[in-house]
């Protein structure tokens, strides 16, 4: 095969440092935040209790909700520059719905974001069913103001799995909110989980295609996390549910990329797990293998991202 168009290393789909060096001539990392929002599954407004799968939503490894978003900021930076060396930031508000609540008090968070040092975007992550009209308008001049990325939480095109790990919204209701963001010019990621309850391979396919449908900015394939105090954790624990093998992970996560346009930015092929918490699977833990796995996969099956695809 000839080298991958996007790509600089051996990989064989378009990573989202590649985008970021390319766009910005530099090492670009991703600062995440906790700014304690909550969601409507939790709070009541639509369910109670959250996702079956998640524990803070979404936001383990964010700073302390506690603190300031300059305090978070700079003591996450201050970790990941133990990893890499100084480049530019791209502030994260990642724990739960960074949408659910006042535009005034989203607008004051990311403008205290804006102005720290060495900060070339912002990136929000949300649910479908939380952006009011006047959030999208903030949304969207935003976007004309930095490298925005709204990292909108789907999880599975199929409304039944939906039901059953309490995501209280549907898959039309991703749709809307896509289109609206779309409209917009703003950039979209989503977020999809391989693994979750009841879903064959197939199904997971199936929202790989169906996304693969969309003019989307990027995408994140995750892998499912058994994490400890969790509905499904119990489930797990009463051998209810299985979690996948490395195998079976590395070969849905190759059929993905492989039907997923070459063209769409990459931000993650699995996820890092809290080895404090995790129950399963554990092999996750050992994530640079994981992700060798599925570049040893490609080279193994002579393929690339896109191979497959529509456009």
């Amino acid at each position: 095969m000839e080298k991958y168009r996007y790509s600089d290393t051996n990989k064989r789909y378009y990573t989202q440092s590649y985008y970021l060096k390319e766009r910005f001539g530099c090492k670009v990392m991703k600062i995440s935040l906790n700014c304690g929002f909550t969601c409507p599954n939790i709070d009541g407004s639509k369910g109670v209790g959250g996702c079956t799968y998640c524990s803070a939503g979404s936001g383990d490894f964010a700073g302390d909700p506690q603190k300031s978003v300059t305090e978070q900021f700079y003591e996450v930076k201050a970790r990941m520059n133990e990893k890499w060396h100084e480049g530019l930031y791209i502030p994260y508000f990642q724990a739960n719905t960074n949408t659910y609540g006042p535009v005034e008090r989203v607008k004051a968070l990311t403008e205290e974001a804006l102005s720290l040092e060495n900060v070339v975007g912002i990136a929000i992550s949300i649910r479908p069913d939380c952006i009011s009209g006047d959030m999208l308008r903030f949304l969207e001049a935003l976007s004309k103001r930095t490298y925005l990325t709204v990292e909108l939480g789907l999880q599975t095109v199929h409304d039944r799995t939906a039901t059953n790990i309490n995501r209280c919204h549907s898959y039309e209701d991703f749709l809307k909110c896509y289109r609206r963001l779309h409209e917009c010019g703003i950039n979209v990621c989503v977020h999809l989980i391989n693994g979750l309850p009841g879903e064959s391979r197939e199904m997971m396919l199936e929202s790989a295609r169906e996304m693969a449908k969309l003019d989307l900015h990027s995408i994140k394939l995750h892998l499912l996390h058994i994490i400890a105090g969790t509905p499904m954790a119990k489930d797990y624990l009463d051998g209810k549910l299985s979690a996948l093998t490395l195998e079976e992970y590395v070969g849905i996560v190759c059929d993905q990329l492989e039907i997923l346009p070459a063209d769409l930015i990459i931000q993650r092929v699995t996820g890092d797990g809290n080895r404090n918490t995790l129950i399963a699977p554990l092999w996750s833990l050992k994530k640079f293998v994981v992700m060798n796995e599925i570049d040893k996969e490609l080279v193994r099956r002579d393929s690339w991202q896109g191979k497959f695809a529509s456009r």
